[in-house]
C-alpha cells in the first residue's frame, strides 16, 4: 500500500499519526511525508531558524520513513491561504507521481488556517482515495472518531520517540509524553485495545 501523509508544519504528521506510521512502515507499507512548512518565523529564538529541517529527518527516521521519501517545502507559516492553488497544483502533481491508496491530513474541523487550506485542497486533490482526518486535539473545534488504528507499545514508543526529536517544540504542553499517551490510550479503550489513533473518515474507497 502507498501512503502519504500530508504535514502543513514540519511534527503536524507525527502528533496526528505518528502511531499509525510506524505500524504502517512494519507492515511494509511505502509511506511518504510531504510537509509544507519548516516554520521558520514560529521558531523559538534560541534555536537556528532552520532547526525544524533536521528535526523532521530525525522524527520521521525513527518511525521508518526513507528521507528519499520525506520532502519539506517553503511555505511560510501562517501564509497558505494566499497560495492555495499553488499548494492545489502540487498536491495534484503527487497524486499523480505517487498514486497512494490513502492519504492522512488534518482533518476538515481543523482551526488553523494552514491545516484548513491543506485539508481542503488534499481533498480536492484526492478526491479519489480513502482520506482519513488525523486528530490534533489542540486544533480541533469539533472531531468526529469514525475510524481507529490499533496500536501495540512500539508504535506508540516510535511515535514518542520521534516527537522527542523536536527539541524545539519541547516547551509546549501538548508535546509532552504524558499527553500523548494519555490520548493514545483513550482511543485505545474506545475500541478494546491499549493504544490507538482516531481519525475522521473523509473519504473510503475499496477497490
Amino acid at each position: 500500500m502507498q501512503v502519504l501523509v500530508l504535514a502543513p508544519h514540519t511534527d503536524d504528521g507525527e502528533f496526528g499519526c505518528g502511531g499509525t506510521i510506524a505500524r504502517f512502515v512494519s507492515e511494509g507499507h511505502h509511506v511518504h511525508y510531504v510537509a509544507f512548512s519548516a516554520a521558520e518565523k514560529s521558531v523559538p529564538g534560541k534555536f537556528s531558524p532552520n532547526v525544524l529541517r533536521k528535526e523532521v529527518v530525525a522524527a520521521t527516521g525513527i518511525l521508518g520513513i526513507p528521507k528519499k521519501h520525506l520532502q519539506v517545502l517553503s511555505f511560510e507559516v501562517r501564509k497558505f491561504p494566499e497560495h492555495r492553488q499553488e499548494i492545489l497544483e502540487i498536491l495534484v502533481e503527487l497524486e499523480a507521481r505517487l498514486i497512494p491508496d490513502m492519504v492522512l491530513l488534518p482533518s476538515p474541523a481543523d482551526t488553523h488556517q494552514d491545516h484548513q487550506v491543506i485539508a481542503a485542497e488534499g481533498f480536492r486533490a484526492f478526491k479519489m482515495t480513502t482520506l482519513l482526518g488525523y486528530e490534533l486535539p489542540y486544533n480541533n473545534l469539533i472531531f468526529t472518531t469514525s475510524a481507529f488504528v490499533c496500536l501495540d507499545e512500539d508504535h506508540l514508543k516510535r511515535k514518542i520517540e520521534a516527537l522527542q526529536e523536536y527539541k524545539s517544540q519541547a516547551a509546549k504542553e501538548y508535546a509532552s509524553r504524558q499527553s500523548i499517551e494519555s490520548l493514545a490510550r483513550v482511543r485505545g479503550v474506545q475500541v478494546g485495545t491499549q493504544y490507538a489513533e482516531a481519525f475522521e473518515t473523509i473519504r473510503w474507497v475499496m477497490r
